[in-house]
């Protein structure tokens, strides 16, 4: 099997997974309830861990490896915690890379899973400002998800190219974590919110006389005196998009920390973002109760970009231990939200 065929194979399950949810789990329009989006984030999440485990047993098929000589080269291309022997036997190195494999692909799913709740607190401002119909809010996500599966392959190996090229990158995108980070942490109280009429986007179609003023149910395009015009829904699936690029600036560098294999950033990367609607409609009447996380993904942020910046001084921080503080900031900083609620002003 060469990787161009597990790819695509990969990508038939995927839109076969994405036609279900549409054609089957979503055929109407109506508002998603927290139970049904909970078992969805379940149904997902697990999806996700049965692809670990197949990797942890079968991830050698990914690159269609046969022998040593193959593991010893991507190792040394791709894997930083990997140490192979040339001279043990096969056997012994196949498991030694799938387990590595396998836990980079975790720690990488896991940090997105985690980033992508800061893209949550986007998107609710967005679809909430343009006083979208919460029954319309899924149609909107999963076509956003789409152009986002879309623009992250196109970013994801373009970058692993660079990387390649161009090791230095990898500084360079840990100092852009540290940065957004430290912007993270010191707007955190930023009451954040659109102003439609001035927004970019909407003056760009109003100046040409693109879209019409009103809403035509769950329609992204509406025929207006024998003239096919974008929606306002239109323009809000434009916006999330535009804040997907935005988020994945943060969060793709943020995996190339973990892996160099651009099709294990990928993979996580997918997980994360196939699972990321269903968690949306989960955390949406709650996540402002979780008032520490901004300061968690903060700390996450500014610790990956340091994670990048340390072989500088010859300092290594292993792929176990990033999947530790994933994890722990995740759960201290629901922890300190529940502990410490945040008082609300009069």
């Amino acid at each position: 099997m060469s990787e161009t065929i597990f790819f695509i194979g990969f990508i038939i399950l995927i839109a076969g997974l994405l036609a279900f949810d549409l054609g089957v789990m979503h055929k109407k329009d109506k508002e998603v309830t927290f139970k049904e989006s909970a078992v969805q984030t379940g149904i997902w999440v697990t999806l996700a861990l049965a692809f670990f485990f197949f990797i942890r047993f079968g991830g050698h098929l990914i690159h269609n490896i046969h022998d040593n000589e193959k593991i010893v080269e991507l190792s040394q291309k791709y894997h930083d915690d990997l140490k192979i022997d040339p001279s043990a036997p096969f056997e012994e190195n196949v498991k030694s890379y799938n387990k590595n494999l396998a836990l980079e692909y975790i720690t990488g799913y896991a940090m997105e899973e985690t980033l992508s709740i800061d893209n949550i607190f986007v998107m609710i401002m967005i679809l909430m400002s343009f006083g979208v119909e919460k029954k319309y809010y899924h149609r909107v996500l999963f076509y956003g998800i789409l152009g986002a599966i879309v623009l992250r392959f196109i970013f994801i190996f373009a970058a692993a190219a660079l990387i390649q090229k161009f090791r230095w990158i990898l500084f360079l995108f840990g100092g852009v974590l540290i940065y957004s980070g430290i912007k993270m942490f010191l707007e955190r109280n930023k009451d954040e919110h659109i102003d439609v009429e001035s927004h970019p986007v909407v003056k760009f179609f109003t100046k040409r006389h693109w879209s019409t003023p009103n809403f035509d149910g769950h329609n992204f395009f509406s025929k207006v005196d024998g003239k096919w015009l974008c929606t306002p829904l239109f323009i809000v699936l434009l916006i999330i998009e535009f804040s997907d690029i935005i988020f994945a600036f943060d969060s793709v560098p943020a995996v190339f920390s973990v892996t160099n294999d651009p099709y294990i950033v990928f993979f996580s990367n997918i997980f994360a973002i196939m699972g990321l609607r269903s968690l949306f409609f989960m955390l949406e009447s709650i996540l402002d109760k979780f008032w520490f996380l901004r300061i968690g993904l903060s700390i996450l942020l500014t610790f990956i970009g340091v994670k990048m910046l340390l072989p500088l001084v010859h300092v290594h921080i292993d792929t176990l231990v990033s999947l530790f503080v994933i994890v722990g900031i995740l759960v201290l900083s629901i922890l300190i939200s529940m502990l410490f609620p945040k008082r609300r002003t009069a």
